[in-house]
């Protein structure tokens, strides 16, 4: 079931409805929001609900079964029980088409043939995200920085909870997980903030990145036809259309937990404002990007060793987060380019090098939006013929990129608008700004996304969310 959906303007105020006025009970809630947790996975694939519980039996057990052991050898056994069933799942479902696919590439390549047979595999939705915020609990019972709940119910629920469900935030249980076990009463001024970031999400996903996805879409899947002018635009585009639609989904699902009286961790902050690659990861997929600090970058020594050792953590840590976003060489790309940028950066920092905070700004971002060119590339062939035509002359046929010059300028007026709210909203939280504005000026806002929204948004087959596929 998609945000963007009939079907969730539907399902969202019958369960909002249920919630509220039916139940009154901490453990009737939970129940009611497991049962549509499922009901939302259904719409997908009602099939792959069995790896999602398999995820929950298996944490759910190995969480209490660490507490009571107290010796190492018994308590690492559980936990590469864990590791094994969820990272096992992932594996098979996501990467084991790429690895066997590469691996009789490599026997060809040094004269052997190899008729290794590949499955039709379906990759489940959201696999990625809930494999990863089930697997933070049982990491963080073995390190003794949580204790396990025996809370059957409220623990499947963190598991399965519909608004950040395939997409994230990443929740981790020591902050989602006690939610879940506290009574909760309706707090209007919370469900009002939610509202808000619903609407602003809706209007991210399906007026900015829904239509900037026609122009990305035309160029990139055709790059050889497109003057270097076009594709540096499309690739502009590109990082504007990925934003809007990441976190136009982490604000409606922040906005819908809302809705329900929970609080999930804020996922962007005005990334495109960063002065360094440091800080855009410290504002980009913040529930990812932590993630892998606490249990890649840290445990692989993190900055507790010499400077090549740190360097390699961090190109390492990278690294296996591009390839966490897809089973392809250009994802592995996308997150080196970052790494190393990373490591560059730092040593710039520690030579004492100045430059003025404008530049900087204008740097990082020229960076970002060219990595960007791995991300969207069909494969690491297309990424550097990109590359090379971007120095490529030709006219740009904004009318062709577009459809329409209206839409086109209708997409840049609303482009721009996304950037200024962006640099007006403390942390990124439109709230911060909105609810600061006078009434009159607040409602008119409102009144404007929501016909920005009717008049120029993208429901046609009601277009899903980038990172699904991851």
């Amino acid at each position: 079931m998609l945000f963007n959906s009939i079907a969730y303007f539907a399902f969202l105020p019958l369960v909002f409805a249920f919630y509220w006025k039916i139940t009154k009970k901490r453990n009737t809630q939970n129940v009611l929001l497991l049962v549509a947790s499922y009901v939302f996975y259904s719409f997908w694939d009602w099939r792959f609900l069995g790896l999602i519980l398999i995820s929950s039996l298996t944490d759910y057990w190995v969480g209490i079964q660490l507490e009571k052991s107290s010796k190492d050898s018994k308590r690492k056994q559980l936990l590469g029980i864990s590791l094994m069933v969820n990272l096992g799942i992932l594996f098979f479902f996501k990467y084991f088409n790429f690895f066997i696919g590469e691996f009789a590439t490599m026997l060809k390549f040094v004269g052997f043939q190899a008729n290794l047979t590949t499955l039709k595999i379906i990759l489940p939705v959201g696999i990625s995200f809930y494999t990863f915020q089930t697997l933070s609990y049982t990491i963080d019972i073995y390190r003794k920085q949580l204790k396990p709940t025996r809370d059957f119910l409220a623990f499947f629920t963190y598991v399965a909870f519909f608004p950040q469900l395939v997409a994230g935030p990443i929740e981790r249980a020591r902050r989602l997980l006690p939610q879940f076990q506290n009574d909760r009463h309706f707090d209007y001024f919370k469900a009002v903030s939610g509202l808000r970031l619903i609407l602003w999400g809706l209007f991210k996903k399906t007026v900015v990145a829904d239509r900037l996805a026609y122009s990305v879409n035309l160029v990139y899947e055709n790059p050889e036809a497109f003057s270097g002018g076009e594709l540096i635009l499309a690739t502009f585009f590109f990082g504007v259309q990925i934003y809007c639609d990441f976190s136009g989904y982490s604000d409606i699902a922040i906005g819908t937990a809302r809705l329900f009286g929970f609080e999930l961790i804020q996922n962007f902050k005005a990334p495109y404002f960063s002065k360094a690659i440091k800080e855009f990861w410290q504002r980009w997929h913040i529930s990812l990007s932590t993630w892998f600090r606490d249990y890649v970058y840290i445990p692989l020594g993190g900055n507790r060793s010499n400077s090549m050792r740190w360097a390699i953590n961090i190109l390492l840590t990278f690294l296996i987060s591009g390839l966490w976003h897809g089973a392809n060489w250009t994802f592995l790309a996308w997150g080196g380019v970052h790494g190393l940028v990373y490591i560059v950066e730092n040593r710039l920092t520690k030579s004492q090098l100045k430059w003025p905070v404008w530049l900087s700004g204008i740097v990082v971002f020229s960076i970002v939006t060219a990595a960007w060119v791995f991300f969207r590339a069909e494969n690491i062939g297309d990424a550097f013929m990109i590359f090379q035509r971007f120095g490529t002359t030709g006219a740009i046929h904004f009318n062709e990129l577009f459809s329409s010059a209206v839409y086109g300028y209708y997409s840049l007026i609303f482009v721009l608008l996304v950037f200024v709210l962006d640099a007006l909203s403390k942390d990124g939280d439109v709230n911060n700004f909105v609810k600061l504005m006078a009434r009159p000026l607040r409602w008119g806002f409102y009144y404007f996304l929501l016909a920005a929204i009717i008049f120029f948004g993208e429901f046609q087959a009601a277009p899903e969310f980038i990172y699904f596929q991851f």
